[in-house]
């Protein structure tokens, strides 16, 4: 009777992983493993609706399957753009990968696929295992400060089908049932009304008894006490407090089956913050481009012509920053716009020596940096993001419109339309430099339209940051690969839960888990003993035990 328990407690907790986008909570779980360096989860199965983003779930999960093997040295080929796609896909042991992950990664729309399907899919992914975890973060679009905003005047708004595909996931509970299940959503859900109702508290009494007779526990991950006694507020987690190099303030949701026992768990770290500096400076120093007419002389002309937009700024310090901007222009003679992959330009730091992001992000073996590619820039704003960083370097904070000097202003209609003298200017932070000494703020997926909110802070680069550099302050491991276009990889980028916060989540739900079959022993030895001592049959504790890793 031994040797089973023995191997179902080895064997990874599937994962469920809804409205997945590119992988970000599932690449946290999957990569945690216990002190004999198994894997503690594995995605069972992870569904998401947009092809692209699909296409970066299926990789990864080729990568996962090739990870350990000789045959790794394909996938890195082929992110290194050394092998087109056609030729990977071709290789035995690559062809042997992806046909497990198209079992893995289900490109379906929630909500619109059959559900007796996506039902059926589900059961085969568990393999009838009792003991399994679901994630994900129903779309947040209509939840969002920003997205709202934008809608204010929509009469359509309330219509929105995304504010009710929280109910999808809430349906896969109700059938499924799983152990323990972990939701994210943004910020913004804890203000958010319908038709006069809260959707959160909606979504939370929901979320507590999704069906009769089932019942969970919902708790935070950095608050002790549950929804009876916890506040809003007291749901959300600011990531720069537990390492994550980014300002990302999110509402992630922990639920505990009742009937599994209600084990306690440990509350995420706190830890000292990480800045955008020590997450990305030492990629390849790379100039932008010019959106038209792109050389490096008509680079560094734009470049050298930034200070001058200074003059009639008329501040104290216009001198100052006209100097300052000179100085920077001047140095700044980088000649590469980056490349699909380039080589590491020195070696690392040596493993004792590396940072937790550090050893979360680096992969010797991929020998250098994928997606690393600067954008186009229009001259104009070139010269802004010159003054910006510059602005940024001798203050310490990222400038604001209504201090940028006359001729960087935008032409814009909310910047150049009259307006009284007590009348804002709207969208002030619409140029926004990442200071390098602070997390950076929220990478959202408006990092596809432009990069005006994500300027380098290194004024001699003079351009936004690239996938990779936005990847790196997501915690996506630098061996991660993002399918289609470059606005697309943005987007994913953008969309994703940070995949170092998502492990550290990880390690509390394994905790978890732990306690509760720590606690089912427990309460079987009890019975057990109870039933032996008044002489009672107790055959009926050998039946099977949940496996609980």
């Amino acid at each position: 009777m031994l040797a089973p328990k023995i191997l179902r407690s080895s064997m990874p907790i599937p994962i469920i992983d809804l409205f997945a986008g590119p992988g970000g909570l599932g690449e946290g779980f999957s990569s945690l493993r216990d002190h004999k360096h198994e894997r503690v989860f594995e995605i069972a199965l992870s569904i998401e609706k947009d092809s692209i983003a699909h296409k970066t779930l299926m990789l990864r999960a080729v990568f996962r399957q090739l990870r350990g093997t000789k045959h790794i040295q394909h996938y890195y080929s082929y992110i290194r753009n050394e092998i087109d796609e056609l030729t990977f896909r071709k290789i035995p042991a690559v062809a042997e990968a992806f046909s497990h992950a198209e079992k893995e990664a289900r490109c379906l729309e929630l909500g619109k696929a059959n559900e007796d399907s996506i039902d059926t899919e589900i059961q085969t992914a568990l393999g009838g295992k009792d003991t399994w975890v679901l994630i994900g973060g129903p779309p947040c679009q209509a939840y969002s400060l920003a997205g709202r905003a934008r809608r204010v005047n929509d009469k359509t708004f309330k219509d929105d089908v995304k504010h009710f595909l929280y109910r999808e996931y809430l349906r896969i509970i109700k059938v499924h049932r799983p152990t323990v299940f972990v939701m994210e959503n943004v910020k913004g859900l804890l203000s958010s009304h319908h038709s006069g109702s809260p959707m959160f508290e909606r979504i939370l009494a929901d979320l507590c008894a999704p069906a009769p007779g089932l019942e969970y526990e919902i708790r935070s991950f950095v608050k002790k006490g549950n929804s009876d006694t916890l506040e809003p507020v007291d749901f959300v987690i600011q990531a720069e407090r537990h390492g994550i190099p980014q300002s990302r303030h999110r509402v992630i949701l922990l639920g505990i089956r009742k009937d599994a026992g209600a084990s306690r768990h440990d509350l995420l770290p706190v830890t000292d913050s990480v800045s955008v500096r020590e997450a990305i400076d030492d990629l390849p120093k790379i100039r932008s481009k010019l959106s038209r007419g792109d050389s490096i002389e008509a680079w560094r002309e734009a470049v050298l012509a930034g200070p001058s937009y200074v003059s009639g700024w008329g501040t104290a310090s216009e001198r100052a920053m006209t100097e300052l901007m000179r100085t920077s222009a001047r140095a700044a003679t980088w000649t590469s716009v980056g490349k699909p992959f380039a080589q590491k330009p020195g070696p690392k730091p040596k493993l004792g020596e590396q940072t937790e992001l550090q050893r979360w992000v680096y992969d010797r073996n991929l020998k250098g940096f994928c997606q690393h590619e600067a954008r186009s820039h229009m001259p104009s704003d070139l010269a802004r993001y010159l003054f910006a960083a510059c602005f940024a370097q001798s203050h310490r904070y990222s400038p604001r419109l209504d201090i940028f000097p006359p001729k960087l202003l935008p032409k814009h209609s909310n910047v150049t339309k009259e307006r009284g003298a007590t009348e804002a200017i709207p969208f002030k932070d619409r140029f926004r430099v990442q200071c390098a000494w602070d997390p950076a703020t929220t990478i959202v997926s408006h990092i596809a339209k432009d990069g005006h909110y994500y300027i380098h802070y290194d004024p001699t680069q003079c351009r936004s940051l690239t996938v990779r550099e936005a990847a790196r302050l997501q915690t996506f491991p630098d061996n991660y690969f993002f399918a289609g276009n470059r606005t697309e990889q943005y987007t994913q980028v953008g969309n994703a839960v940070p995949p170092l916060l998502a492990y550290k989540l990880a390690k509390i739900v394994r905790g978890l888990l732990a306690g509760l079959k720590r606690d089912g022993r427990r309460k079987k030895a009890r019975v057990k003993a109870n039933h032996k001592a008044s002489g009672q049959s107790v055959a009926y504790l050998h039946q099977k035990e949940p496996d609980f890793a």
